[in-house]
């Protein structure tokens, strides 16, 4: 189960119990209920069922995202092991696609931006690295390994093993993300 995976890579960062994890950490309680509800959405039970199951789902997601500020919609795809550093003002699109081994800091905003064929939300590769405050949006691509850098702004696609940093985001480095994730 994929929240096995998120509950290790926060073991690994922190060192802590796993039971003063799910007391503690609110990214954990975004993602339980996440990776619940997604569980219940890619199901292949009947529809009447899954309808029935999603209406609570949605329920206790928008709970979690009053409390924690971590809005995680059911629909969205996010891989194994994604960590959120601190808690706060994390928006994701609900159709955007998150990569595995992914760490999120507080106030990251990946959503819809664009006009005509340009208008959707991002794809993000593995091992990326999304800094506080960032803006990730359009119909782009974010490859493997990347940085982004706190208050960027990326509305174009990024390759893979680099750093990008501003408004708007450009390459700054070909530092990959191997010493922040």
């Amino acid at each position: 189960m994929s929240f096995r995976s998120d509950i290790q890579k926060y073991k690994h960062y922190s060192g802590k119990a796993t039971f003063m994890l799910l007391v503690t950490q609110q990214g954990l309680w975004a993602l339980f209920v996440y990776r619940w509800a997604n569980k219940v959405y890619r199901s292949k039970l009947p529809s009447f069922v899954k309808r029935i199951l999603l209406f609570f789902a949605v329920i206790q997601q928008k709970w979690i995202e009053v409390v924690t500020g971590i809005q995680l919609p059911y629909t969205a795809t996010i891989g194994k092991r994604f960590y959120i550093g601190h808690f706060g003002g994390i928006i994701i699109n609900a159709n955007a696609v998150i990569g595995e081994n992914c760490n999120i800091s507080q106030g990251v905003t990946i959503g819809v931006s664009g006009q005509g064929e340009r208008r959707g939300v991002p794809v993000i590769g593995n091992n990326v690295y999304m800094g506080a405050n960032a803006t990730i949006a359009g119909k782009i691509n974010i490859g493997d390994n990347v940085v982004i850098g706190a208050n960027s702004l990326v509305t174009d696609n990024v390759e893979d093993n680099v750093t990008v940093l501003g408004v708007p985001a450009r390459k700054i480095s070909d530092k990959n993300s191997e010493g922040y994730i």
